[in-house]
């Protein structure tokens, strides 16, 4: 959760900021209305009450253009982009579109990955408005994602799941007595950020098990993670006897603008330096911070600790926020900032340096990357480096990599953290170990798609290897023979998910490969087609509680696929239909059944597809699938069958 920060309330980056709104309401001793509370939410950047708000106006015959752009920037600015992408999609189709909108359309696909959608779109911004530097830097950042996806590097990368959550942790700083992070506390009583919902950051310690992994989460209880706002990312010296800690200022002098017809204030980060003195921590200043005009953190030392990194949007750099450097000067004080200069700053944002060896590891949005904020690596000190490379896939991934540290590096190998918000994690940022091995054996993965009704191969299909938490390995597209290869590690479960317009996706469990020599596997995905009036098909695996309506985590899954259909092809309409065994009073399944029906067309609207596109129906046990009727015996397999979802093809 790398919050935002905002330049005249409307550029938005990801320095680290955190927002502190005074905001005058002409109306302010009125209970405001639905559409007046929306707008209240959203010009305040409390972005995920915002959309809880927002949905309930766009869920209506003909939704403002106005509304779904803000519904969709909400979820854009909390990083839930796959939501974001079913709003911008159904907007860009509107006369009305923002500017704005299209090219936030391309953002979140490039985002998720789906980088030829994102080119075309990307494409048709170019030939409406013009194009400039950065889109064409997204459109060679989208090519380039496709090979380093296609031939991912051998590093392997490991979810530190003792330590992550549902909220954010990142930026780990390894220590003697164990590791440092940030992260967001549970406690109710905590103090919580308006923009995200979530208690402020505080600094963690973790301990590193026998296997590597880390656990133990714990808050420290000292001076320096005291504060009414965000504290963190933090770094030290060699002897540990210095901090170097990042907060949002908590003063009064804050920087103060106009926007949206209201007054705004901005509490900026800046940067506090600790030294242990005895049991305690003094806290000084850092000299050079402005809180008035500009942030300021992400500070580490150079491996001689004579040079201190950090990031800042101060005046004077090449635009966002840059990476600026003081020198230690022979009374001990700090130089004033000195930018490393455009070979590693650019127009858009680069933050979060570490130091290894002669390298300097930083995250980037501006140079050309998978999507978001990649990781790269550039040789050289100060004002001298060399040109910054792409550290590839997987240690970058469609979504925000940044906070990499490296600990240690031999001829066998490499290992440590990175922080990444990618898909398949806890949720939000979450912290990641990364190995890199030297490979002795390979194991080959060749899929083949067909549709599942002609027995065809299909060309064109975009196939992702995947973990089983939903990381993805690696992602190519069928050649003239239906077929994609990759090349995995031994003994590694995957999941082989297959997706083509026109078609249901198709998955299948891939059991970790052991072997002792050069091997090839082959594996077929079958996708179904599903687009001709009439057609009817089965959602598996779509299972409600004993009793119960309500749409579980695991069948919420299932019909984000089916969103993602409906969201690709704009003139579907489905009939959605649940059905139940013939246990229980006819009467009470078919009630049931509808409100089961109901709540699945519900979830899908509010994932962004217009409801005169759904019609749902409960047929509670008068459409069973066998002989399963009253009073005849059956297994519980049997009566599984008739408990079923349903989609029938209205139009097309």
């Amino acid at each position: 959760m790398k919050l935002f920060f905002n330049k005249n309330g409307m550029r938005y980056g990801l320095l680290g900021l955190v927002y502190l709104l005074s905001i005058t309401y002409s109306s302010a001793q009125e209970r405001p209305g639905r559409r007046s509370l929306a707008e209240q939410l959203y010009n305040s950047m409390e972005y995920t009450r915002a959309a809880t708000a927002l949905e309930k106006l766009v869920d209506v015959k003909k939704p403002r253009a106005v509304d779904l752009e803000r519904l969709a920037d909400s979820y854009y600015y909390i990083k839930q982009y796959e939501l974001a992408e079913n709003w911008y999609a159904r907007i860009v189709n509107q006369k009305d579109a923002s500017q704005q909108a299209r090219l936030r359309y391309a953002e979140v696909l490039k985002q998720q990955g789906k980088y030829t959608e994102a080119k075309a779109q990307y494409s048709e911004y170019i030939k409406a408005y013009g194009e400039d530097e950065n889109l064409l830097k997204a459109i060679v950042g989208a090519d380039s994602a496709v090979l380093w996806m296609k031939n991912p590097t051998r590093h392997q990368l490991k979810n530190e799941s003792h330590i992550n959550t549902s909220r954010a942790e990142f930026s780990v700083v390894p220590t003697s007595g164990g590791f440092l992070y940030a992260g967001e506390p549970s406690s109710l009583l905590e103090n919580k950020s308006g923009m995200t919902g979530q208690a402020y950051l505080k600094i963690y310690t973790a301990e590193q098990q026998q296997d590597g992994t880390l656990n133990y989460p714990n808050i420290l209880s000292e001076s320096f993670n005291n504060s009414m706002y965000h504290i963190g990312p933090i770094s030290t010296n060699a002897t540990e006897d210095v901090l170097f800690v990042t907060r949002t200022y908590t003063g009064k002098d804050a920087e103060q603008f106009k926007a949206l017809g209201s007054k705004w204030k901005k509490q900026n980060l800046e940067l506090r330096i600790y030294r242990k003195n005895g049991d305690h921590w003094i806290e000084e200043n850092f000299p050079y911070n402005n809180v008035k005009e500009y942030s300021l953190g992400h500070a580490v030392l150079s491996k001689d600790e004579k040079t201190l990194y950090y990031a800042s949007d101060m005046p004077g750099g090449f635009g966002g926020v840059d990476i600026w450097f003081s020198e230690l000067q022979e009374s001990g004080e700090w130089g004033a900032p000195q930018n490393v200069g455009s070979v590693v700053n650019t127009n858009g944002d680069e933050m979060f340096p570490s130091i290894f060896g002669n390298a300097m590891y930083f995250a980037s949005d501006g140079l050309i990357g998978m999507g978001g904020l990649d990781i790269f690596r550039a040789v050289g000190s100060k004002r001298v480096f060399s040109e910054p490379i792409n550290l590839g896939y997987p240690i970058n991934s469609p979504s925000d990599d940044f906070a990499f540290v490296q600990v240690s590096e031999s001829e066998q190998g490499a290992y440590g953290y990175l922080s990444s918000n990618r898909t398949g994690g806890a949720g939000s940022d979450d912290i990641y170990a990364y190995t890199y091995r030297k490979p002795k054996i390979t194991i080959i993965l060749e899929g083949v798609t067909r549709d599942k009704s002609t027995g065809e191969v299909l060309i064109g299909t975009s196939v992702s290897l995947r973990e089983l938490e939903g990381r993805i390995v690696a992602k190519d597209i069928t050649d003239g023979n239906g077929m994609v290869r990759f090349q995995v590690e031994p003994n590694t479960d995957f999941r082989m998910l297959g997706e083509k317009q026109g078609y249901l996706s198709d998955s299948l469990h891939i059991a970790g490969i052991n072997v002792i020599r050069d091997t090839v596997v082959r594996y077929t995905l079958l996708l179904q087609p599903v687009f001709k009036k009439g057609d009817k098909f089965v959602l598996e695996n779509i299972y409600y509680d004993f009793d119960k309506h309500n749409i579980r985590p695991d069948a919420a899954k299932i019909l984000d696929k089916l969103v993602a259909t409906m969201r690709d092809n704009p003139t579907l309409r489905i009939e959605l239909s649940s059905h139940t065994d013939s246990r229980g009073a006819d009467s009470y399944n078919m009630k049931l059944s509808q409100r089961r029906a109901q709540s699945a067309v519900d979830y899908i609207v509010n994932s962004g597809i217009a409801r005169d596109r759904l019609v749902a129906k409960g047929y509670g046990e008068s459409r069973l699938v066998n002989k399963c009727k009253n009073g005849v015996q059956c297994t519980p397999a049997e009566h599984q069958a008739n408990r079923r979802t349903e989609v029938e093809v209205l139009d097309y």
